[in-house]
Parts: structure tokens; C-alpha cells; sequence
């Protein structure tokens, strides 16, 4: 058993109690290892509390390499560590006879050291790990982003009016894990975190906001990514009325008399986050439409959009609600999910 097995955060609780974890890369040195079920495990005195640095899920696809490289930018921007995950699920049983477990976990060995060699590669300053997990893929992204900052996955290109595809394993996780998830489009080229510069033009951070409901966590999110680009945020809340009159005439009318009620409330939310993040510049819309539509509208000259997942403690499991999942299959620029209550 190990005091320190690098794993753990250094500086978080220290409590005598124990957690186990499978690592891809185990190092030789002052490490009492147990071979169980032919991988490697290391056991350690640490809670089981992780680093908060940023966490990229890849999946061997071609597109993995976009997904590394966006969270390793976005570490940058944060100035913390980078871990990469790969999700080794086994053979299907059926198949489990025909096929060399052996070989099959070792090419996922060397998918995730290649990997690693070229993040570290164009980012010599960035501090990067690798995990290599065994079991359910959302499962275990699930357990191995808990704690941390940020996880990062990929969703796949479909056609021009179709979209972004997310497959079942990141809709799963993203349903299920309180981590905020960055969806990053893994055809074209992806807007990529990047340090604001003089010549490089502001571009935006969209937070699509439900002002009827708890909007911190969304705007926590947004003003630090913001923040870290040096773009401006965008707090963006659609909405629409029911046309209960016949008149146009009244109807305008209301909407007008609403609508001054809606931008006043929106407002009134986003004042701490201004006191907090000055040097931010915000910008405040309560256009009427479709808040999806409004959404991936605004995308086109942004950085990232950043939408919620409300979180049901009644529920079994949980679920990504309709804009949301509308956000993520049309917008433009990668999205980030965040779950709030």
C-alpha cells in the first residue's frame, strides 16, 4: 500500500482511507503491485479525491486526436494537468474465444502512450497521464471525471443538415456525471481554446439561461471560460408568449411590456457575476424564439456554448433535456454541459 500513489491530490484529505486504481502506465519505483484480473492496480491511503485538473476521454477514432489536443489547450488555459482516458470494455462474450484479450489490450496500450507522445510533443510545458480503464465506458469516464474540473469526449459529423452525432456512450455520460462536459465536433476544424491576442479578433462565450431556474453553476462556468479567452460572454435567455389575444396590435404589446420584464430579470441574475469577473464584457439578450434556435444562431461566432443539464435527485439516472441535446447535434463550436439543480 502507498502514502502517495500520484493518482490522489497531494494536497487533499488524508484520512486513512484506502482507494484502488487501475492505471494504464504503472511506475516500477516504491509501488507494491497486485496483478488481478490481468491488469495493473495500485492501492493508496489517499481519499480517493483527484486532481482538478481536465480529463479527455478518447476512444481510438480518428477524431481522438482533436479531442486531445482541445483538452490539452484548454489545460493550458488553466494551468493544470491533463489526464487521458481510454475505456478498455473487453470482447463481447460471444466473441471472447476468437479474440487475443492480450493483444487487444495491448494495441489499447499503445493507442494511449502514442497519443500521450504527441500531446506532450506540442505542448512540452503540459503535465500529462494516462489512464487506461477496464469496464463500462460511461461507467468508468463517469467515476474517472469525478472530482475533476472538466471532461472532454467527442461527438461525431453526420451531413450539413443532420449534424453532430452523440453516441451512446457520451450521451450516457454526460446524463450521468456532475462534471461539466465539453462535447468537441471531431470533423472540420473545431474552435480550440486559445490566449486572447491583439491581432486575434474577440470572439464569444454563449451561456443559453433559463432565468426561472438556478442559472450559478452555467454562469460560475461561463465567466471563467470567458475570462480565460479574454472573449466577451454572451448570457443569452429565449423566450415566447401564447398568442391569447387577436389583435396583432395587443399582442405587440405585451410582448413589449414582457419583454422589458424579462431584460430586467436577466440583469438583475447576471450583476454578481460582472462584480466578479470585471474585466469580462458581457452581453445581454432576450430575443423571442426558439432558445435551441437562438443557440446555434449565435454559435457561428463563438468559442464554445455553454448550456445546462438539470439534475433530477428523484430519477434514476438522468437525462439531457431538449435544447440541450438540440444544442449539441447543430452547434457550430464545441458545447459544454453543465449540471445544475
Amino acid at each position: 500500500m502507498r502514502d502517495d500513489c500520484g493518482i490522489c491530490d497531494p494536497g487533499g484529505d488524508r484520512r486513512p482511507r484506502t482507494t484502488t486504481h487501475l492505471i494504464g502506465e504503472l511506475p516500477p519505483r516504491r509501488s507494491r503491485e497486485r496483478r488481478f484480473d490481468r491488469h495493473y492496480y495500485v492501492t493508496c491511503r489517499r481519499s480517493p479525491a483527484v486532481i482538478r485538473g481536465v480529463t479527455a476521454g478518447i476512444d481510438g477514432s480518428p477524431g481522438s486526436g482533436v479531442v486531445a489536443e482541445w483538452a490539452a489547450l484548454e489545460s493550458l488555459l488553466r494551468g493544470v494537468p491533463l489526464c487521458l482516458v481510454h475505456v478498455h470494455e473487453g470482447p463481447h462474450p460471444a466473441a471472447a474465444d476468437a479474440v487475443d484479450a492480450g493483444a487487444v489490450r495491448h494495441q489499447a496500450e499503445e493507442f494511449l502512450a502514442d497519443t500521450a507522445r504527441t500531446v506532450r510533443r506540442n505542448h512540452p510545458s503540459l503535465r500529462v497521464s494516462t489512464r487506461l480503464l477496464l469496464g463500462r465506458a460511461a461507467t468508468a469516464l463517469t467515476g474517472a471525471a469525478a472530482g475533476t474540473g472538466l471532461l472532454v469526449l467527442g461527438s461525431r459529423g453526420l451531413s450539413g443538415t443532420m449534424g453532430f452525432l452523440l453516441g451512446s456512450v457520451a450521451r450516457e455520460t454526460v446524463s450521468s456525471t456532475q462534471t461539466p462536459v465539453v462535447l468537441v465536433r471531431v470533423t472540420g476544424q473545431p474552435a480550440a481554446p486559445r490566449q486572447s491576442a491583439p491581432d486575434v479578433p474577440t470572439r464569444d462565450v454563449i451561456v443559453g439561461l433559463d432565468i426561472h431556474h438556478d442559472c450559478a453553476s452555467l454562469l460560475d462556468f461561463g465567466f471563467a471560460e470567458a475570462a480565460r479567452r479574454g472573449d466577451r460572454l454572451v448570457a443569452l435567455h429565449g423566450w415566447s408568449i401564447w398568442p391569447v389575444v387577436r389583435d396583432a396590435g395587443a399582442l405587440v404589446a405585451a410582448q413589449r411590456d414582457m419583454g422589458s420584464d424579462v431584460a430586467r430579470r436577466l440583469t438583475r441574475i447576471l450583476a454578481p457575476w460582472r462584480e466578479k469577473f470585471p474585466s469580462v464584457d458581457v452581453a445581454e439578450l432576450t430575443p423571442i424564439g426558439s432558445a435551441a434556435h437562438l443557440l446555434v444562431h449565435a454559435s457561428d461566432r463563438a468559442d464554445l456554448v455553454v448550456v445546462g443539464r438539470r439534475v433530477h435527485p428523484a430519477a434514476h439516472g438522468g437525462r439531457i433535456g431538449l435544447v440541450t441535446h438540440a444544442v449539441i447535434q447543430h452547434s457550430a463550436v464545441p458545447v459544454a454541459v453543465v449540471a445544475h439543480h
